[in-house]
């Protein structure tokens, strides 16, 4: 275990389970004391549980009300705020002129502006401790978009740049804000859609595995993944702000 972030107090949201539940233990392993949040409660209890000095607090990142509690609560259970990961993040794949605003409103509301809400009440904190990091995770389809998923793009697109808004005004106060944006990880998240993009593609069953294995190789893993976070994390990036990882395994860099 290597100790990067030793003293160090992170926040990951969405984290129990997928990438968040990653994160988390990777930055455990770093040696930060992680705070374990999901709208999940048990969920995030049960992760919490299995990191050494974690904690766990319940939030809905849709909620205003929430993320500052969750913040408030970090700062007075932890005693600061360092590094902090607006993981959280749903889809629904849906064509975008069978999307009603409900259903768009369902994935832009986590995955846009929970982003927001998370870094605009963590930077003061993060600032009063003396500055740290914010890593957001973007996705390869806010640079190319995709079929199906056009509200989940136009989120992340959203979150690219809002990190680079957030790296230029935060710069000046100590504060870096860099990116991670991952090609298709294997997730929960990604195994049930993969039956919608076979069918509006036109494939067989276990059709979109094969486009998958042309495109990027194989899928990402989740733990990869946290290692770019834990970068961004930890002062190996110290001269990085606004910037983009892209973990893809190839897939936006070759037409074919």
């Amino acid at each position: 275990m290597s100790a990067e972030l030793e003293n160090r107090v992170a926040v990951v949201t969405g984290a129990g389970k997928g990438l968040g539940r990653a994160i988390a233990t990777r930055l455990a392993g770093a040696g930060a004391t992680v705070v374990v949040s999901d709208i999940d409660a048990d969920a995030a209890q049960a992760v919490a549980e299995s990191l050494p000095g974690a904690v766990a607090i319940a939030c809905d990142v849709r909620s205003e009300e929430q993320v500052a509690a969750l913040v408030e609560r970090t700062v007075e259970q932890c005693g600061a705020l360092h590094v902090m990961v607006p993981n959280a993040g749903v889809g629904a794949p849906l064509p975008l002129v069978a999307m009603d605003l409900a259903a768009w409103r369902d994935v832009t509301s986590v995955n846009l502006d929970g982003v927001f809400l998370s870094v605009r009440h963590a930077a003061p904190a993060i600032i009063a401790a003396g500055g740290g990091s914010i890593v957001t995770i973007g996705s390869i389809t806010a640079t190319t978009g995709s079929p199906l998923i056009g509200h989940y793009a136009a989120a992340k697109a959203g979150v690219v740049n809002l990190t680079k808004t957030a790296a230029a005004e935060l710069r000046p106060h100590g504060v870096r804000v860099n990116t991670v944006l991952p090609g298709f990880v294997d997730t929960d998240l990604v195994t049930s859609a993969r039956p919608a993009f076979e069918q509006a593609l036109g494939l067989p069953a276990g059709g979109f595995d094969e486009v998958i294995a042309q495109k990027q190789g194989r899928y990402g893993t989740p733990d990869e993944v946290a290692e770019a976070v834990l970068f961004f994390a930890s002062e190996r990036s110290a001269w990085c702000t606004g910037s983009e990882l892209v973990l893809d395994g190839g897939f936006v860099g070759s037409l074919l």
